[in-house]
């Protein structure tokens, strides 16, 4: 059996994009553990999470709704990785290539909820 969200390009991506998230995060220090490292996993996590929680609803609004929190997890997930290179956590090269995927994702979010309208 499979779930309509499975099938949903934007959703592979997100759930990519968490993975890679919580691959850097394995990275910071140990004083962040309950700190910054959680909050951009949860964050990442919550994108794909949002994604799929909407596609199980009844109506178009309301799955437009999920693609809004998912939204505010992106850039939430992007003021993370923010304050990672200001802290020398994350190398400008990796900052760089993580906000460029996320812009994307937040693209493609984006197109898919026009599609709703």
């Amino acid at each position: 059996m499979s779930f309509k969200f499975e099938s949903l390009r934007v959703w592979q991506n997100a759930l990519e994009y968490g993975e890679k998230i919580n691959n850097i995060a394995d990275g910071f220090p140990r004083k962040e553990l309950f700190n910054l490292s959680t909050q951009i996993r949860r964050a990442a996590d919550s994108i794909g999470l949002n994604i799929a929680e909407g596609s199980t609803g009844l109506s178009d609004l309301e799955q437009s709704r999920f693609l809004t929190f998912a939204n505010r997890s992106a850039l939430e997930t992007v003021a993370c990785l923010i304050k990672a290179r200001r802290r020398d956590y994350i190398s400008e090269s990796q900052f760089n290539t993580l906000y460029q995927e996320c812009e994307q994702l937040i693209k493609m979010m984006q197109a898919f909820k026009n599609k709703l309208k």
